[in-house]
């Protein structure tokens, strides 16, 4: 079996999260054909069929499925060298640091920079879907994250933790409570995955008699504007509801519902070394 090309693999990712030749040659900027072609070279060298084709569409088979597992983070670290190899090659002392909205890291980053002098620290706005992503492919030293994350391949220092509130519109029954328990929101439609709050779902109402479909959101605005509709509730750490508060939404404290773990998280697989020294400085 010879080699596997790292071009060919990012056609076949292309083709596998899009479940179609076309919108997968727009989006690598290739002609369709030469696309197919790509991709069939990539079966013959790897002795397998990767996509099933008929009439109702295209499909992953399960090698296709297994190599996509497998591809994502190969892709990943491919990326991760060339940055960490292009920082080595321009001698630049750089130190990137991802953070989540509602999580500030002005004052580490100055203490940083007060005991480096030279360094230059850069900052990179990560969210819930990339807060990990940016770590393994190289595109920020260290990231401060929500957990729970996947923690393969990744060394996580916990920095501290914080409150979560439940978000409600303003027009909300239990609106203008100074604090409400699990069992008050039993009845409430979650706008979220249930396992983002195991506690609620021990009580919820809508988990034993049928949960209607979740829209598949895109981000944290996206569901703020449904609770502000008046479609359900969500939870938040309360740094984040600080961060987007607004007049038509309000939160409320939830007694018995865990707090939100902050951790720093690095590569477990390349050294980073500034990020105990950053971690402390994060979590003084």
């Amino acid at each position: 079996m010879s080699d596997v090309d790292l071009r060919k693999l990012r056609y076949f990712v292309a083709v596998a999260e899009h479940l179609h030749f076309g919108r997968a040659a727009e989006q690598l900027f290739i002609a369709q054909p030469v696309l197919s072609r790509q991709i069939r070279a990539l079966e013959e060298e790897l002795g397998a069929r990767l996509f099933a084709r008929d009439r109702r569409g295209t499909a992953l088979t399960p090698a296709g499925e297994q190599l996509l597992v497998d591809a994502r983070p190969l892709l990943a670290g491919a990326e991760a060298l060339q940055r960490r190899v292009v920082r080595a090659a321009e001698g630049a002392r750089t130190f990137t640091v991802g953070f989540m909205p509602g999580l500030i890291v002005t004052a580490a980053v100055r203490a940083l920079t007060g005991r480096h002098p030279g360094l230059t620290v850069d900052l990179v706005r990560t969210s819930w879907d990339d807060q990990v992503e940016m770590v393994h492919d190289g595109r920020v030293d260290v990231s401060v994250v929500r957990l729970p994350v996947d923690p393969h391949g990744l060394v996580l220092r916990p920095l501290y933790t914080e409150p979560r509130v439940v978000v409600f519109s303003v027009d909300h029954r239990l609106a203008g409570e100074d604090a409400v328990t699990v069992a008050d929101l039993a009845d409430e439609h979650l706008l979220q995955d249930p396992a983002l709050a195991p506690e609620w779902a021990t009580v919820a109402t809508e988990l034993r008699t049928g949960r209607p479909t979740i829209p598949a959101f895109r981000s944290v605005e996206e569901k703020l504007e449904h609770v502000a509709a008046g479609h359900g509730i969500i939870f938040l750490p309360l740094s984040v509801m600080t961060f987007y508060t607004r007049p038509d939404l309000c939160h409320v404290p939830v007694t018995d519902l865990a707090p939100n773990q902050v951790s720093l998280a690095w590569s477990a697989a390349h050294p980073v070394p500034l990020a105990e020294e950053f971690a402390t400085l994060v979590a003084g």
